[in-house]
């Protein structure tokens, strides 16, 4: 009977778990506001902390010292603004005109189609059937979002600054309380050696593909004033920015490249020099630079990520698309660490974790 009701207990147990985790989605996204701002500094105090530790070195106080990093950040995301998303912005107002040349381009070329579309429109009328009717559903325009989103936008840019700030000042205690509890000194010591991997490879990764982001980013730049596109530092920053999004990021600067290339040249092969430009650097920089320089440590499924940034897409929006993959090394950093859960041998009474804290606590018992 012992036997059986640990089974049930592990079954219910097992239940209630997916249940919360198939519910965390929802509930992520209802409390956005709550939750979104600490992702963002947790992931923000990993990569300015090292700047934090450089300080401290020089005997620059904590306090100075981390509000030093996060004037840092300030300023690097202002000086973003100021060359990459204020071009873009005034580039967006010519939307209207290079769709339309687009829509040029292509009509010359489908005209040499035409008997196409005749024949189609012979197969309808021997069919009998009816033009179908287009209803238009009117949105909000671009103003009235970004006017509705702007307050919730502040308040989430402040607390995500505070909670940066209190989370790298904070880490020096941190670190005294765990190795300060001589009471759970072992658990304490664990707690902290998972902490510090889980920071130094999440901190390695973001640094590491900053670096080649920007490297990047140069080159798109330096490519673009050769090929005369308009505001080359522009198309370097958005280059940078939209790497971070393995697959979905360069696919984006593929079409946006594509739609100006063609808006803007004379003929469509013409047009297509820039993004095919792109993703011949990017093929040698997904494929040959990038693999080298992170090593298999950081090597993860593509479904995984794809899944991830889907899923914090959803959730949380492109912010939550520029997370997802810190998240994901996260979670598989802890998993290495716990190990991966055990669900079907958990309600038959085996040890959930059947990883290295599993096999650690058998050979302790």
């Amino acid at each position: 009977m012992a036997a059986e009701e640990l089974r049930l207990v592990s079954v219910l147990v097992v239940i209630m778990g997916i249940s919360l985790l198939m519910a965390l989605p929802f509930v992520l996204s209802a409390g956005q506001v709550v939750f979104l701002p600490f992702v963002c500094a947790a992931t923000l105090s990993v990569v300015l902390s090292p700047l934090a530790d450089q300080l401290n070195k020089l005997h620059i106080p904590n306090v100075l010292s981390s509000f030093i990093a996060v004037i840092a950040l300030i300023g690097i995301v202002v000086l973003a603004l100021l060359l990459i998303f204020q071009p873009a912005a005034d580039m967006l107002a010519q939307f209207p005109a290079m769709v339309s040349k687009v829509t040029e381009q292509f009509s010359q070329v489908r005209s040499n189609f035409d008997w196409v579309n005749d024949l189609n429109r012979m197969v309808t009328r021997l069919s009998g059937r009816q033009q179908v009717r287009e209803v238009v559903i009117a949105t909000p325009t671009i103003f009235e979002q970004v006017a509705f989103a702007t307050p919730s936008l502040v308040v989430e840019v402040i607390l995500t600054l505070l909670m940066t700030f209190f989370m790298i000042e904070g880490r020096g205690r941190l670190r005294r309380r765990l190795r300060g509890d001589r009471a759970a000194l072992y658990r304490n010591r664990r707690a902290a050696r998972v902490i510090r991997d889980v920071r130094s490879r999440v901190g390695k990764y973001i640094l590491t593909v900053a670096v080649i982001n920007a490297g990047m980013g140069v080159i798109v730049a330096f490519g673009a004033w050769l090929l005369g596109l308009e505001a080359p530092i522009m198309w370097g920053g958005l280059a940078a920015v939209l790497n971070f999004l393995p697959y979905i990021g360069p696919v984006t600067m593929i079409a946006a490249l594509a739609l100006f290339g063609i808006g803007t040249s004379e003929t469509i092969v013409a047009g297509l020099i820039p993004p095919a430009a792109y993703l011949a650097l990017h093929a040698i920089e997904s494929n040959l630079f990038t693999p080298s320089v992170l090593g298999v440590r950081f090597t993860l499924n593509p479904v995984l990520i794809l899944v991830f940034i889907s899923l914090f897409t959803w959730i949380w929006g492109v912010v939550g698309a520029l997370l997802s993959v810190p998240i994901l090394i996260t979670l598989t950093a802890l998993v290495e660490h716990v190990g991966r859960p055990n669900l079907i041998g958990f309600m038959f009474g085996e040890p959930l974790f059947t990883g290295a804290l599993g096999v650690r606590r058998e050979q302790q018992a």
